[in-house]
């Protein structure tokens, strides 16, 4: 699932991490020890997630898939029917094919043993016959919940439409929000959720309120979305439209979720943002972010530093005076640059000569500075997040209860949270609520107040993110899901996937 969007191609067998829900809502869990399995989770975390794999080579018309825990190891059925999750050997007794309900529900019949996989109270069976209640499955799709949407047939990406009254797969980048899509988990299926808070109806039109929730369905390690009435949603018409029509699955009705790329721009010392505007020479001279002023960035995690991308589909390089133009392909190593974040909130670009970027006068940018004074220092604005969906490892960020606006960080289910940005890289956060992220007097954080606080991004991975006050405390997980500030450490901060 962790794609670079806009460089994927058309691999067939892609991975999964779901988890599996059985008929009394309890989730499929390999307890840490022991190599146990059984049906008694309640919550989406680590010992309930699991690895789908598409067995390749097989050549039944129905799935065949692999299902391995977060150790590392296969679910299986032995030879005497018992149920094991203790080998990291893929064998036979390994394979099951799925069996899809009208309800959208999976059944998993074990291809060695020809019974079904079933839940009894908490423990698993498999012996079966037929599908029973016992032995239907949700799938819940433990992806992150913002993605990048990408058709197999179209081999285009998918995106708000101009108008915002509906999404239309003709991207060949995914470029900006209007390609960021969340995929909401309710009751056993799923709405599609826009950028803009609409939701999407079987018949491509976009709503305030959800009116559709589709079933989830895998086909050779592709994912493909059906509505109540059984047709899947495709791309239609000259302006590939995203609504429902077929009900075959063919190559058009197949998608791939891909991580959202972290999309920024930058302002230079001159308060003017970095734009590629007149052409190859990238130079800090715009009043405003459009396309021009927005920069994909894209890890390299041998070196720990980015490639630059433009929306020209080129990048950041150094010329031999040490000037920066976007005229380069992605590869060579004058290419690459190290974000180096400061305490009062700006950040640096170091380029492989070992200089600092600066920008001139003129708004030219030069990689021939040895320290970091006013002309080196620039303002991160993440672009393609309105909103903002942060995880730990001990689950979601969200209020402590319905009744407190206190934010802990070992919930099963996320809140949204709204960023405003602010001049100087200054972000804000807002809740549903409507209400700004306030600092308590201990330090925790609510989301109850009427006057906003200013807050820091730091990108320190693809996709995990650092926030920092404006005093220059991060903030921090800690013990029992308290999410509180910290200290001023960027080495001992927690780094919050979004």
């Amino acid at each position: 699932m962790s794609l670079s969007n806009g460089t994927t191609s058309d691999n067939n067998g892609l991975k999964w991490t779901v988890g599996l829900l059985n008929s009394k809502y309890k989730y499929l869990t390999a307890e840490t020890f022991g190599c146990k399995v059984n049906a008694n989770g309640v919550a989406l975390k680590k010992k309930q997630l699991w690895t789908l794999e598409p067995y390749v080579g097989s050549d039944s018309e129905e799935e065949t898939v692999c299902l391995k825990s977060h150790l590392g190891k296969y679910l299986a059925v032995d030879q005497f029917g018992n149920v094991t999750c203790d080998s990291e050997e893929l064998e036979n007794f390994a394979k099951f094919k799925v069996v899809v309900n009208e309800d959208g529900r999976w059944a998993l019949i074990n291809v060695t043993r020809g019974y079904f996989l079933g839940a009894s109270d908490d423990k698993l069976i498999c012996s079966a016959k037929a599908p029973g209640e016992a032995e239907h499955w949700t799938v819940h799709l433990a992806a992150r919940p913002q993605v990048n949407l990408r058709s197999v047939g179209r081999r285009r990406y998918a995106r708000l439409s101009t108008d915002q009254d509906e999404i239309q797969v003709d991207a060949n980048t995914p470029w900006g929000e209007d390609a960021l899509f969340t995929l909401e988990f309710r009751d056993g299926r799923y709405a599609v959720h826009a950028c803009n808070g609409r939701y999407l109806k079987a018949d491509g039109k976009l709503t305030e309120q959800c009116e559709c929730l589709f079933g989830l369905e895998f086909h050779g390690g592709y994912l493909a979305l059906r509505d109540p009435q059984g047709r899947y949603i495709s791309s239609i018409g000259s302006k590939a439209v995203l609504r429902t029509r077929s009900q075959t699955v063919t190559k058009d009705e197949l998608f791939s979720l891909e991580d959202s790329v972290p999309q920024a721009a930058f302002a230079g010392f001159n308060g003017k943002y970095v734009s590629v505007k007149q052409g190859v020479d990238v130079t800090a001279n715009q009043d405003e972010i459009s396309d021009h002023e927005t920069f994909q960035l894209e890890y390299n995690e041998k070196s720990k530093s980015w490639h630059i991308r433009t929306m020209q589909d080129k990048y950041w390089s150094l010329d031999s005076s040490g000037g920066i133009q976007a005229n380069a392909s992605k590869g060579p190593s004058s290419g690459l640059f190290t974000l180096e974040w400061h305490p009062e909130g700006s950040m640096a670009f170091k380029a492989n000569n070992g200089k600092y970027v600066a920008a001139k006068k003129s708004g030219h940018l030069y990689a021939n500075s040895d320290k970091v004074e006013d002309m080196e220092k620039f303002y991160f604005y993440l672009i393609n997040r309105h909103t903002l969906v942060l995880k730990c490892e001990q689950g979601f960020v969200g209020y402590k209860s319905a009744a407190s606006p206190k934010l802990e960080c070992n919930k099963a289910s996320y809140e949204s949270i709204f960023i405003e940005r602010d001049e100087k890289g200054v972000c804000f956060f807002k809740g549903n609520n409507g209400k700004y992220w306030h600092t308590n007097s201990d330090g925790t954080i609510s989301v109850d107040s009427d006057t906003s606080q200013g807050f820091y991004i730091e990108l320190r991975e693809p996709s995990k993110l650092c926030i920092k006050t404006k005093e220059g405390n991060y903030i921090m997980a800690e013990k029992n899901g308290l999410f509180k500030v910290g200290g001023p450490d960027p080495a001992t901060a927690t780094t919050w996937e979004y």
